[in-house]
């Protein structure tokens, strides 16, 4: 039994083939959503489709994934170190949400951090929609929890989500991926050990939803 998912079976047993069933899309590759990715391609997901329009720089190598190859578009590199995923080097916009046909996915995770982006998901996806809010300006991973977007707390990026939600009246739920943790600085400075548990975190919730 030794092969690349051998240990993966051994914990999932016959609920394995409903990974490798499923079709997931993620928006956004980078400290948050690159470690995702790596999670949810190590354990088996059949097919994973990302989108990104962003190129690496210097200041990405403190937490994300092929950051070292500065200048190289994030979606490229991404397909080179994880083969056999698909990719769009493109700038999501809510006119790309409005036009882009979700219905062939099985889970949408979002790990981008532009609010109407976010908004028009929520609006078009939220029934198979799993959202990140800020990983930045934190270094404690244990604080790190999931809820659906109304029971968020202390996290800026998911009040003000909150707010523009509340503006177009719209009152679904979804879960999301939150820290607790108060923010430690004003700029956006970050921790690997938090970004990247985040999208660790976002994995996870996105295996519990495949599986059951």
């Amino acid at each position: 039994m030794n092969s690349r998912f051998s240990r993966v079976k051994l914990l999932f047993g016959d609920d394995f083939e409903k990974l490798q069933s499923k079709k997931i899309l993620l928006l956004g590759v980078g400290g948050i959503g690159g470690f995702c990715l790596d999670s949810l391609y190590r354990t088996g997901v059949g097919s994973i489709t990302i989108v990104d329009f962003d190129r690496f720089e210097i200041t990405n190598q403190n937490r994300q994934i092929g950051s070292e190859d500065i200048g190289a578009l994030k979606v490229d590199r991404m397909k080179e170190i994880y083969p056999k995923i698909d990719g769009y080097n493109l700038k999501i916009t809510s006119l790309w949400v409005e036009k882009f046909d979700f219905e062939p996915f099985d889970l949408i995770i979002d790990a981008v951090d532009d609010i109407p982006i976010k908004v028009s998901l929520a609006k078009k996806v939220s029934h198979k929609l799993i959202s990140s809010m800020g990983g930045a300006k934190r270094f404690d991973p244990t604080k790190i929890e999931i809820a659906d977007i109304w029971k968020t707390y202390n996290d800026g990026l998911a009040k003000k989500f909150r707010s523009e939600l509340k503006k177009i009246g719209f009152n679904k739920k979804f879960d999301t991926v939150f820290s607790s943790e108060l923010p430690n600085c004003k700029p956006l400075g970050s921790f690997v050990g938090v970004t990247g548990s985040f999208g660790l975190t976002l994995s996870s919730l996105a295996i519990k939803k495949i599986l059951i």
